[in-house]
């Protein structure tokens, strides 16, 4: 399996710890499993494509509803 970059691990994270969310809550949102988002976070798997954009539209609309701070613009999600 290939490794999730380390950035990618540590937003997921962050996005967690400023929503309040379990992982399991988490991964109802981009509609993964909890065992994903558990990958996603240990740096286990690299997200899919359609996985990575469910997850950062998530981030966006939380973002918009200003439930969740972005670092920097350059920061994904």
């Amino acid at each position: 399996m290939a490794k999730a970059p380390e950035n990618f691990a540590g937003t997921v994270k962050e996005v967690r710890q400023q929503l309040g969310l379990s992982q399991e809550e988490l991964a109802h949102e981009p509609g993964v499993s909890f065992s994903t988002i558990n990958r996603w976070v240990n740096s286990k798997t690299v997200p899919f494509k359609l996985a990575r954009r469910q997850f950062e539209a998530f981030c966006q609309r939380m973002a918009e509803q200003g439930k969740l701070k972005r670092k920097s613009k350059d920061t994904h999600p």
